[in-house]
């Protein structure tokens, strides 16, 4: 067996993670919820859905393996509630739950909205919906309606993500 060569490990000043979260200009406008631990965000344009939201860990974390004690004690109520907002706010039947960390060694989990009746919404079909639309072979999510999304969803969040009656913090 050929030993592998050692993971070059990035650091938070050469994240594209950690540097969208230090860009308010670029960061505020698909941004919907941000928590002590967390922040959800839609998927930035061209996003292949309407809805199609990322939930980034605030610190430099490559996944769970990496996190902190409060990290990782928070993550399971933190993506059930984020799941939650994503499917009230879509309509949609489910959420897929999907995090690979390659295309960027900083936690992002994608919470992907899953409708009945949108074929490009089923399965493994949503990674061909993805990579088709960032190769231009299909058109992105209009991005008025992706704003409009967001606006409703921003207007939810504090209920929603445990800052209001429905959902006391831990």
């Amino acid at each position: 067996m050929l030993p592998m060569p050692p993971a070059s490990q990035p650091t938070a000043t050469s994240c594209a993670i950690c540097s969208l979260h230090l860009n308010s200009a670029q960061l505020d406008p698909t941004l919907i919820w941000r928590g002590e631990h967390w922040l959800l965000r839609h998927h930035p344009h061209p996003s292949p859905l309407v809805g199609w939201c990322l939930l980034d860990v605030r610190r430099h974390c490559a996944g769970p393996v990496d996190f902190s004690a409060a990290e990782a004690a928070d993550w399971g109520l933190i993506v059930q509630r984020a799941s939650r907002l994503v499917k009230h706010v879509s309509g949609c039947d489910r959420v897929y739950a999907i995090a690979f960390g390659e295309g960027a060694r900083h936690l992002h989990l994608h919470l992907i909205p899953r409708c009945n009746g949108i074929p490009e919404t089923e399965a493994w079909a949503v990674a061909d919906l993805y990579r088709d639309v960032q190769h231009n072979c299909r058109a992105a999510a209009a991005e008025i309606d992706v704003e409009a999304w967001i606006q409703t969803a921003q207007q939810r969040a504090p209920r929603l993500m445990g800052e209001g009656p429905e959902g006391v913090r831990a």
